[in-house]
């Protein structure tokens, strides 16, 4: 699945296991913990499969229960 040519830079897409990777979602956002996911070796943009992408979308929509839930601080930034 991985070893193929990055589509920004042609560096090689390497698999790459991350502690921790966010998501953004039209419904929120997930966190995946422990997952592999593909990272230019030259780059390091990142590349996700397509169930990886389908399980956020689950979590995400309520389709499938998270392990857990953590709080997300959220503030404004004051305009000079």
């Amino acid at each position: 699945m991985y070893g193929y040519q990055c589509e920004y830079c042609q560096g090689t897409v390497q698999p790459r296991t991350v502690k921790q990777q966010v998501f953004k979602h039209r419904d929120g956002f997930v966190i995946l913990e422990d997952v592999t996911i593909g990272v230019c070796d030259n780059c390091r943009n990142r590349y996700y499969s397509a169930d990886i992408l389908h399980a956020v979308h689950a979590v995400a929509t309520g389709k499938s229960s998270p392990e857990r839930t953590e709080q997300i601080p959220v503030t404004h930034l004051k305009s000079a």
